[in-house]
């Protein structure tokens, strides 16, 4: 007795999860200053056609976002990501905290977002504020 199927094709996994990993961030930016946001895709697999690529969103306070190439990203515009490795440099532009999304996807629908949150960092200390209180004396 013989067996055979008509079925001659292979069954090629195209997809894989993946996810971005960071190195750490600074909490804090003072205007004009840039944060340096290292990045690695890392995917439980490797398909030769996969194509990954990044767009940000800033929700909160106004800065510039760029890859180490030079090119400075738009809101919601999705730039090519070359590497698996790659960094991105955050500049302040605003004397206040600044939240952005930063979302890598690839071409079989599946998306990492990172959320970046930076606190506006003075440059004077606490202790010396810029404007300080009256010195009130009272009675009763």
């Amino acid at each position: 007795m013989a067996v055979s199927s008509c079925d001659s094709e292979l069954d090629v996994q195209q997809q894989y999860p993946f996810t971005v990993e960071t190195m750490p961030v600074p909490k804090q930016l003072a205007k004009g200053e840039t944060a340096e946001i290292r990045c690695e895709v890392k995917s439980e697999g490797d398909f030769d056609g996969t194509v990954y690529t990044i767009r940000y969103f800033q929700y909160d306070g106004t800065g510039s976002l760029r890859l180490e190439n030079g090119t400075v990203f738009k809101p919601n515009d999705r730039y090519l990501l070359e590497d698996a490795k790659f960094r991105l440099y955050y500049t302040s532009r605003c004397d206040e905290a600044q939240n952005l999304v930063v979302v890598v996807e690839n071409n079989w629908g599946d998306w990492v977002e990172m959320e970046f949150d930076f606190n506006h960092a003075d440059e004077e200390s606490e202790d010396d504020p810029k404007s300080p209180l009256p010195n009130k004396e009272g009675g009763a």
